[in-house]
């Protein structure tokens, strides 16, 4: 009996996301996909994808959590890794990635965006989640909003509001998640999908395909640290992010 074979769910999924989970048994999340995790915290969505040697790349803006997924990383990921944590697992802002553009198949941003500080900050995530994914890409997306809600939250403003469960966060309707997705000419793969937990907070799930048409000009990685090899990316630009 293999090692997989022996593992029990928990243990070769973590705390997945059910509705990531959910793309993996759809088939648009499969190996030798290059992946991007922006917002891992401490991994929880990472187990599968490091067990079984998926090319995964992720950005935190904690030191902390960033360390977290690098141990995770040096514990289940494949021997004979030639890229080291350091330079696959980067502590940087969701806003503002070093990354190329068009550089992942999959890019995951869970439970992240509801952090926005107003709907600016939040627009300049959403592009730059856009900007680093390959056309033909899948961008998944669990964020907060207001959506069945909305008597029962109090606005701060900037599209920020407190939550019944006392929580404050930037809530994104329908509405403005439609304006996005128009605006980036994206193709929508699920219907949204709002999970009303005990009418305390709403978590809406949005999942969107890139088309294979270039709307921005091509820029090269911002860091010195590099892709692999042979990936057609180049590190000519640097920033002091």
């Amino acid at each position: 009996m293999s090692e997989a074979q022996s593992m029990n769910v928990r243990e070769q999924f973590g705390n997945i996301d059910i509705y990531l989970f959910d793309q993996l048994l759809k088939g648009r999340i499969a190996p030798g996909m290059r992946l991007l995790d922006a917002g891992c915290g401490n991994g929880r969505n990472l187990v599968h994808f490091l067990r079984e040697g998926y090319d995964l790349w992720a950005v935190d803006r904690s030191a902390e959590a960033v360390e977290a997924v690098r141990a995770l990383a040096r514990e289940l990921a494949p021997h004979g890794e030639r890229i080291s944590p350091e330079e696959r697992f980067r502590m940087e802002p969701v806003e503002k990635m070093s990354f190329a553009n068009d550089t992942f198949d999959v890019v995951i941003s869970c439970a992240v965006l509801h952090f926005a500080e107003n709907e600016t900050h939040f627009q300049q995530m959403v592009s730059e989640l856009w900007r680093v994914l390959k056309p033909g890409g899948l961008l998944f997306v669990r964020l907060a909003s207001g959506e069945g809600l909305e008597d029962r939250i109090r606005p701060l403003g900037g599209g920020r509001y407190v939550l019944p469960d006392g929580s404050e966060r930037f809530l994104a309707d329908s509405g403005l998640l439609e304006r996005m997705a128009e605006k980036h000419h994206a193709l929508q793969v699920e219907p949204l999908k709002t999970v009303n937990v005990e009418n305390l907070r709403c978590m809406t799930t949005w999942c969107l395909k890139k088309p294979h048409i270039l709307f921005f000009d091509p820029i090269e990685e911002r860091s010195e640290e590099r892709l692999p090899e042979g990936t057609g990316e180049t590190d000519e630009t640097e920033t002091g992010g």
